[in-house]
């Protein structure tokens, strides 16, 4: 919708505003706030998080065995990432590991949870603008306008593998969307044979899926010449950030246990941490019109709201953690992404990919990995091990527990007494890390599309693209206290005069 006229005192200019809220297809609140000069051309557009939680301060003073299940409530879309960093920082908390058997069983729950997290994005959220298209109507811009175009057989397929990979999370974690199952240096319970019987139904049938989601993405996407222009045009959906995610000790894709991996622009390595480290190389930024931090590397440091080697922002995204790795440890996955850059090399793209649109692609080569994952898990003949715990565990001290969400590099950070009573609590979300180049993004496809005054909602939902490629989650993401609640009192009496507050303070 549109705004009122603007007065900027300082450029002694007026400017038109342009607000997109709600801004849609996304977990949490936001909004887009764009001001166009006299011309109509785009002066700047700021994506912006209006809401305040404090889910941070909520923790301390609980018990940290507790934390898992609080966090786990950020939101309902990616419980399975807060609930295993925050059990990873557990742990630690308590000086501890997890049992080699916990620890495969963490893994195959993990891993459905990202196989159901990718597919409700992707075909949800993401695909009303490829498969209907960036200028299709709104009421068709949805699941059903996916459904009415891809087929009811491939729509039913849909609901059916993501409904298994909550099945599996159901099982192991004991609920399908806010798991109970971890605990310091362990899980709750073991896996049973019939359990794991059932599982392996469910993990055959989520790798054909993805490999039929792939296949999908392939005439959908990459066999549609005018959305692979929109793809691929430097001038819309690209921006060269640094590149984030966890790697395993080959340099390959990792979602559960890893260290933290930066590569630049160029695909040089810059930076590889063990995620307790994480203080002593990423910062948080805050502007004062936003509630959610904006998250740096300490080198180069936080130059506002700008892409390039000079700038601290970088990408934690599943295109991300393509860049960053030299292959995938599943052999689906991994010849997947051989094609992947097989096709960008041959239109010219001879490092890391910046085109952002093709994190799609690279969503559902995540989405075929954790499949494999999670086939391999339930087929290994250790899984259903009764030594699921260890024992003799003594709380005190620092935990850091760091995974890959779907969304992004995520890190849990607490301290604890010996009483296991949470005295410090800090997050660094998925989304979070996403927060500048999110904002970077908005305002280039911005300043691209909407020109002389023409705004349409076709044009908009161009420039919610631009975020709604990252998947981000707000819920999860907002933790910023600018300094003071953006509230007004207004007190009006029955006639309809209203109150000088200032004037009686």
């Amino acid at each position: 919708m549109t705004g009122p006229i603007i007065w900027d005192e300082k450029k002694k200019t007026t400017a038109q505003r342009v607000t997109v809220d709600p801004i849609t297809r996304l977990e949490g609140h936001g909004k887009i706030e764009i001001f166009l000069d006299k011309k109509g051309n785009v002066e700047n557009a700021y994506w912006q998080i209006p809401e305040v939680r404090g889910f941070e301060r909520f923790c301390v003073g609980r018990k940290v065995v507790e934390l898992n299940q609080i966090t786990a409530r950020l939101c309902g879309v990616c419980p399975g990432a807060h609930h295993m960093a925050s059990t990873k920082a557990i742990d630690n908390c308590y000086n501890t590991k997890p049992t080699e058997a916990a620890f495969r069983i963490r893994d195959l729950f993990y891993h459905a949870h990202f196989v159901h997290s990718h597919i409700a994005h992707f075909y949800a959220l993401a695909a009303p603008d490829f498969v209907c298209g960036p200028g299709a109507p709104a009421a068709e811009r949805n699941v059903l306008g996916v459904v009415a175009r891809v087929g009811l057989e491939l729509g039913s397929a849909v609901l059916k593998a993501r409904a298994q990979a909550q099945k599996i999370q159901a099982i192991i974690g004991g609920k399908a969307t806010h798991p109970v199952m971890g605990v310091p240096g362990g899980v709750t319970k073991a896996i049973s044979k019939d359990e794991i019987k059932e599982i392996q139904g469910y993990a055959d049938n989520l790798v054909a899926f993805a490999e039929t989601s792939l296949g999908v993405f392939k005439s959908v996407v990459l066999d549609n010449k005018d959305y692979l222009a929109i793809v691929t045009n430097p001038d819309l959906y690209y921006n060269e950030y640094y590149n984030m995610g966890l790697v395993n000790s080959k340099d390959q894709l990792e979602f559960h246990d890893g260290k933290v991996k930066v590569t630049d622009q160029k695909g040089k390595e810059v930076d590889r941490y063990d995620p307790v480290d994480y203080l002593n190389h990423i910062a948080e930024g805050v502007e004062p019109w936003s509630y959610e931090k904006f998250p740096y590397l300490r080198k180069p440091g936080y130059k506002g709201m700008t892409a390039g080697p000079d700038s601290g922002f970088y990408r934690a995204t599943p295109l991300s953690r393509l860049n960053i790795s030299s292959s995938i440890s599943t052999p689906k996955a991994n010849a997947a992404f051989d094609e992947f850059k097989a096709i960008f090399k041959s239109l010219g793209v001879t490092g890391p990919v910046h085109f952002n649109l093709a994190t799609h692609w690279a969503r559902i080569i995540e989405m075929l990995y954790a499949a494999e994952k999670v086939h391999k898990n339930a087929y290994d003949p250790n899984i259903t091990d009764a030594n699921i715990k260890q024992k003799d565990v003594k709380a005190g001290g620092r935990g850091v527990g760091c995974v890959e969400a779907p969304r992004g590099t995520l890190t849990h950070d607490y301290t604890c007494d010996e009483n296991g009573i949470v005295t410090a609590c800090n997050l660094v979300v998925g989304t979070t890390n996403n927060n500048g180049p999110m904002n970077v993004d908005v305002a280039k496809i911005a300043k691209a599309v909407i020109k002389n005054h023409e705004v349409s909602p076709g044009l908009l939902n161009m420039v919610e693209m631009a975020f709604r490629v990252y998947d981000p989650c707000n819920s999860c993401a907002t933790h910023s206290l600018p300094g003071q609640m953006p509230l007004k009192a207004t007190i009006r009496y029955a006639d309809g005069t209203v109150e000088n507050i200032s004037k009686n303070l």
